[in-house]
């Protein structure tokens, strides 16, 4: 999707951003022209880079292993 129409950057485009490193919207700003124009999408790109790095975190963090108990 369409993110920033002014610049025709999408989800991916910002997704990519925080693969290759940005932790912020900050960041990604420094990489793609995000809300520089009319600032419309800025609370949306927001919300992709916050959705995208807490996927990344639940993804990345290790699951306990639960182990079955021996039957008695």
């Amino acid at each position: 999707m369409y993110v920033c129409v002014c610049h025709a950057v999408t989800d991916k485009d910002i997704r990519k951003a925080v693969d290759r490193g940005a932790c912020s919207l900050f960041d990604v700003q420094n990489e793609l022209p995000v809300g520089s124009c009319c600032g419309r999408c800025e609370d949306t790109a927001q919300s992709v880079v916050d959705e995208y790095l807490s996927k990344c975190r639940r993804d990345s963090t290790p699951q306990l292993l639960v182990h079955a108990q021996p039957a008695l």
